[in-house]
């Protein structure tokens, strides 16, 4: 719950952490209870602290909030316009935020069972994983369904939205975890990235088991990471913050993670045919239905199922496996929920009437969630022939471009590149940077800019049993162009349209 703490309480609490340069506040407004904090200038009531923060904040949004009532803002710089308002002008206001919040807050986090997971692929699988298994158990003691905050959707037991970032800022963030303890949530389970431990978001969050899946090449931009080691040592600083870390040990740069990993109070790992992991994977297979694998722990060596598809996902499994031992989940619910779990927009299959087209819609979008794609594809549909639509966002994570061009080229038989949040960048100058890549491994392409006319083509043109991989915006509903996010049908839409059209074709074209 929020607690009702004075205004010099939070000047105190900057002041203990190194981060007032300068502020200017009365006695007697020092003395004011806080009752809200917010960075958005439409959401204020009276006594409110406000938070100046973001490239695009102006000073008319603070005009805004004071006359709403806003009784102080915290900034990195003073507004000389706005005459006579208190401030406090801190050295970082990313941290400033973060403590401000997690003060506001009562630190809400710690009355949570709470579950950071990290890594560059398989996070929002994962984060559905342990969902459904500990939704099944909860359900079970007649408890509230667990909050999740991922990617896909955040749902906190007052709020529940789709969402358009994988981790939220600090002031939202811990809203959700206050919301989840007002609503009676034990359980909470989310998506930790690389920018979220960067730039503080968790900051003063500590998880009471961190899991990391796996690293690899990516968000390497102007904007993002400066380069593979700033984005690598991002997502270890998970373990400085978790008292117990759960570890990959199929993951590339083990020794550096298990390194790492020593910061927490204890480590559990997984692996796939790793005896000695503490989660040891084996005896992976596929009938019609089902991904199966047994798993041995100390408590059980036993089979399992995924319903969803791609054999990359025993990984993510066997990561929900140890996050449950650890939080002594009984097996049976381990079991149900894996059993049951489907993630929205992550290895959705779908097919015509005679499967001839197999169509998976999936959020891979970097380097190596595009290899374990291809790899499992081809391991699951031998044979058929392969058309892969996908594009890449504006202005972030470049190289994707290049590798995702590399990799589509080499696995597909023809390449369809199209837009995918181009935002202010030039979307046909992204698609042919893309196609150069595309071209070089030898591969037949096309650019089609609106993505849905993209997947009627890839759909509409099969001609022999295929696999249509449409790959990196999974079920969003939207594309960014410009800075405005625009509605826009989701892949899956798309899909199970021109499946259907794709079939009233078949059936007029058998008529005559």
């Amino acid at each position: 719950m929020s607690k009702l703490c004075r205004l010099e309480q939070y000047l105190e609490l900057l002041e203990s952490k190194d981060l007032v340069i300068e502020y200017s506040i009365s006695n007697e407004l020092e003395k004011t209870p806080i009752k809200y904090i917010s960075c958005n200038s439409k959401d204020i009531t009276s006594n409110t602290l406000f938070i100046c923060k973001g490239a695009h904040f102006r000073e008319a949004f603070l005009s805004d909030a004071i006359d709403r009532g806003a009784i102080c803002y915290i900034s990195e710089k003073k507004y000389n316009g706005i005459m006579d308002s208190p401030y406090i002008i801190v050295n970082d206001i990313r941290k400033a935020m973060a403590y401000i919040a997690d003060y506001f807050y009562d630190r809400a986090w710690s009355k949570l069972n709470l579950v950071g997971i990290t890594g560059t692929k398989g996070k929002s699988t994962t984060t559905y994983f342990i969902r459904y298994i500990f939704d099944e158990y909860l359900r079970s003691i007649n408890e509230p369904l667990s909050g999740v905050v991922s990617s896909i959707d955040t749902y906190d037991g007052v709020i529940d939205i789709k969402s358009h970032i994988t981790t939220p800022e600090s002031m939202d963030l811990n809203k959700h975890f206050n919301n989840a303890v007002k609503s009676g949530i034990k359980y909470m389970e989310m998506e930790v990235s690389s920018q979220a431990l960067k730039y503080d978001r968790v900051l003063g969050v500590n998880f009471n088991v961190g899991c990391f899946l796996n690293i690899g090449y990516d968000h390497v931009s102007d904007i993002e990471h400066k380069d593979f080691d700033d984005y690598f040592k991002s997502k270890l600083r998970i373990f400085e913050q978790s008292e117990v870390a759960c570890v990959n040990l199929n993951t590339e740069h083990l020794e550096e993670v298990l390194e790492a990993s020593k910061k927490s109070s204890k480590v559990i790992t997984f692996g796939l045919n790793i005896e000695d992991a503490d989660v040891c994977g084996y005896d992976v297979r596929k009938d019609d239905n089902y991904i199966l694998f047994r798993a041995k722990t100390k408590r059980f060596d036993r089979d399992f199922k995924l319903c969803i598809p791609g054999l990359f996902n025993v990984e993510n499994a066997l990561a929900a496996i140890a996050i449950c031992e650890v939080l002594d989940i009984p097996e049976k619910y381990i079991y149900e929920g894996l059993k049951k779990a489907k993630v929205k927009g992550r290895m959705e299959v779908y097919n015509n009437e005679n499967k001839k087209i197999i169509a998976i819609v999936d959020y891979a979008h970097n380097k190596l969630s595009f290899e374990k794609l291809f790899e499992s594809v081809k391991a699951e549909y031998p044979g058929r022939k392969i058309v892969t639509v996908f594009g890449c966002p504006g202005k972030k994570a470049l190289d994707r471009r290049k590798d995702l061009g590399e990799i589509s080229g080499r696995y597909s038989d023809k390449v369809i590149i199209t837009e995918d949040d181009p935002g202010e960048e030039s979307v046909v100058d992204i698609c042919k940077e893309i196609s150069r890549f595309v071209e070089v491994q030898g591969c037949n392409y096309s650019i089609v800019i609106d993505r849905g006319r993209a997947i009627e083509e890839a759909i509409m043109d099969v001609k022999e049993e295929s696999v249509i991989l449409i790959a990196g915006k999974g079920n969003e509903t939207t594309q960014k162009r410009g800075i405005e996010y625009i509605d826009y049908p989701s892949d899956v839409e798309f899909t199970k349209k021109f499946l259907y059209q794709y079939d009233r074709k078949q059936h007029h074209n058998k008529k005559y």
